[in-house]
C-alpha cells in the first residue's frame, strides 16, 4: 500500500479510537486507565499528523507550514490523495 495511505489510514484510526475514548470519558470522567489511553492516542495522532505534514503537506489549512506561499493548494487536495 502507498505510504501516504498508510499514514491516513493510521489518522483515521486514531480519530476513531479518540472519538470513542471521548464517548467513555463523557460517563466515566474520573477513569485513570480511560484518561490514561486518550492521552496516549491524542499523542499517537499529533505525531501521525505530523509525520503526514511534513511528508505530504497539510492535511487542514491551519497546518501550513509555508509562510512564502500558501501550501494547501498546492498539491492535490487530502481527499483526493488516496
Amino acid at each position: 500500500m502507498d505510504p501516504r495511505c498508510v499514514l491516513l489510514k493510521r489518522i483515521k484510526q486514531y480519530d476513531f479510537t479518540l472519538k470513542e475514548l471521548n464517548l467513555y470519558l463523557d460517563t466515566h470522567p474520573t477513569c485513570p486507565r480511560g484518561l490514561a489511553m486518550f492521552a496516549k492516542y491524542k499523542k499517537l495522532r499529533e505525531d501521525a499528523v505530523a509525520e503526514y505534514n511534513d511528508k505530504f503537506g497539510p492535511l487542514t489549512p491551519e497546518q501550513n507550514k509555508n509562510l512564502q506561499n500558501w501550501d494547501w493548494v498546492s498539491d492535490p487536495w487530502p481527499w483526493e490523495r488516496s
